[in-house]
């Protein structure tokens, strides 16, 4: 890896002053994302740094200074307490982050997604249309999970898509969409879906030991039908092959507004003996990734590993730890993208992803108007990292 920023040969002029705005949802994230900034700028060697456009390119901090006061009723107004005039803005928010707080009348209340959306809106229209461009990186997308219609009901998604855009937004960089396809809601408009597949492969190989990397040790799970996408990308570049399962409904009930799982139907080639990479975007709950994983188990599958995104763990961790007692979990990884709890990251059977010096990458390249494709398709940074570990030099 070394020195591939300094790769990054970015000799074009910036788009504008390089501001950031890290929503207290997504503080530690956006001042991990600042420090790597900040470093390879000191560092990148330019003799356009000292030229007028490349005024403000080497600050000591490229976070700019916000708030979100509310009134005794919960309401609130954003602030922006320095110029953002023809700045190059990107605005992190984590709608998962339910840890913060705010008072309603004395009573007090966590913040839900809708919070967290409302409050990005409001430092939007704080700039008030002064900065000369707007991205926004969410990196779980808001109302994701609805995003397409059954029935008589609404599509949060592509409203919120289509409201931030009218705003003044001229792009969204998202992490792992529940369907990309919400884009369609603003086809005139930038919107990126990342996967983090370099920085699991990554994390499991720096953490766990002797894997055999090959088909006939390994294989790729895609929990549901809807997942398929992701696991054939990772089996494809790991040479590996796929199996999945699909979800056995009962129609013909409805239990918490959805037909009830009666079995989880595995299609694939046989699983014994081999270590399983299950991988999927959320682990919500966790009980469709906890039933795949005692499925395989009971088919004599090996070491288990979980790949997923978005560890929401709506439902507390005990059964993630009783799972990882009874042997059938080895290791969860999941990103620092979305809020972790301090339990989470003491846990033995979980590795965490971070991804700052990922995305730090990303503004660096976007604020130069560079090319980011590189970074959207990690296919040569996996086989590089699967080759040093064959060589045993991770």
């Amino acid at each position: 890896m070394g020195n591939r920023e300094e790769k990054r040969n970015l000799e074009t002029i910036p788009a504008g002053a390089l501001g950031i705005i890290a929503l207290e949802s997504c503080r530690p994230l956006g001042e991990k994302i600042d420090r790597y900034l900040v470093k390879w700028r000191a560092e990148r060697q330019s003799e356009h740094k000292a030229t007028l456009a490349f005024l403000g390119y080497q600050r000591p901090s490229y976070l700019l200074d916000t708030k979100i006061p509310r009134f005794g009723t919960g309401e609130a107004k954003g602030v922006i307490l320095e110029s953002v005039r023809g700045h190059d803005l990107y605005l992190l928010v984590d709608v998962c982050n339910y840890s913060l707080t705010y008072s309603v009348c004395g009573q007090e209340n966590h913040m839900s997604p809708d919070d967290h959306y409302q409050d990005l809106k409001r430092i939007i229209a704080a700039v008030g249309g002064k900065a000369r461009r707007i991205t926004v990186i969410m990196p779980f997308l808001y109302e994701s999970r609805q995003h397409k219609r059954t029935s008589r009901e609404s599509l949060d998604c592509a409203l919120a898509l289509q409201e931030l855009v009218q705003m003044g937004v001229d792009n969204i960089i998202t992490f792992d969409a529940h369907d990309p396809r919400v884009q369609n809601a603003i086809p005139l408009h930038g919107f990126e879906t990342v996967q983090p597949a370099y920085q699991f492969i990554k994390g499991l190989l720096r953490n766990v030991k002797n894997l055999k990397l090959d088909s006939d040790h390994m294989m790729v799970i895609s929990p549901d039908e809807g997942g398929m996408s992701r696991a054939i990308y990772i089996a494809n570049v790991l040479g590996l092959d796929v199996g999945m399962f699909y979800k056995r409904r009962d129609y013909t009930t409805i239990v918490n507004g959805r037909n009830p799982i009666i079995a989880h139907e595995f299609l694939g080639t046989s699983v014994e003996d081999k270590d399983m990479i299950i991988i999927d975007d959320m682990i919500s709950s966790g009980d469709s990734i906890l039933e795949v994983a005692a499925a395989l188990k009971g088919r004599k599958a090996r070491k288990i590993f979980v790949f997923s995104t978005f560890g929401l763990f709506t439902g507390g961790l005990d059964r993630f730890d009783e799972a990882y007692r009874q042997g059938v979990i080895d290791k969860i990884l999941t990103t620092n993208l979305i809020y972790q709890t301090p339990e989470l990251l003491k846990r033995e059977w979980y590795i965490n992803c971070d991804m700052s010096k990922y995305i730090a990458y990303i503004i660096d390249t976007l604020n130069h108007d560079s090319s980011i494709s590189d970074l959207l398709n990690p296919n040569e940074r996996i086989q590089n990292v699967v080759a040093k570990y064959k060589k045993g030099k991770l």
